[in-house]
């Protein structure tokens, strides 16, 4: 059988016109506000990952069974739905930060956020760095 090419991998295609493409100009200006916290951040240039995700520094992410992939440090991605954020790692400040950032979501390594009003961007701003260091230290298995 043949394996499933990954479809989510580093590309060359413009992360501005990405954000330019977004036609909810709240979710664009959010994406765009998200895009200079993630470079001020992590200190990273952005690059594309597959067409609708923002990456910021590379990792490996390892599977329980010994497989391994290129995958971003952190990154987001501004959805219609909402900004989805792959951020959430086994971090031991995660869990208080998140109790503090204010509405969201959360799943297995993303939060979601309706907009951007909606939490504390200090806070925010931490839960990146977090991630960030954490993920560089302990690879992109979170």
């Amino acid at each position: 059988m043949a394996k499933n090419e990954l479809q989510t991998k580093k590309t060359e295609a413009s992360v501005n016109e990405f954000l330019d493409s977004i036609e909810n100009e709240r979710r664009r200006q959010d994406g765009y506000s998200l895009l200079e916290m993630f470079k001020c951040v992590t200190g990273e240039e952005p690059k594309m990952w597959g067409p609708a995700i923002i990456g910021f520094g590379d990792s490996i992410y390892r599977y329980p069974d010994g497989r391994e992939m290129d995958w971003m440090t952190v990154a987001f991605s501004p959805r219609k739905q909402n900004l989805t954020l792959y951020v959430i790692c086994r971090s031991p400040k995660q869990p208080e930060l998140l109790a503090k950032l204010g509405k969201h979501k959360t799943s297995v390594s993303c939060l979601y956020i309706n907009k951007l009003d909606d939490v504390d961007l200090g806070v925010l701003e931490k839960i990146i760095a977090d991630a960030y260091k954490f993920t560089k230290k302990h690879g992109g298995n979170c």
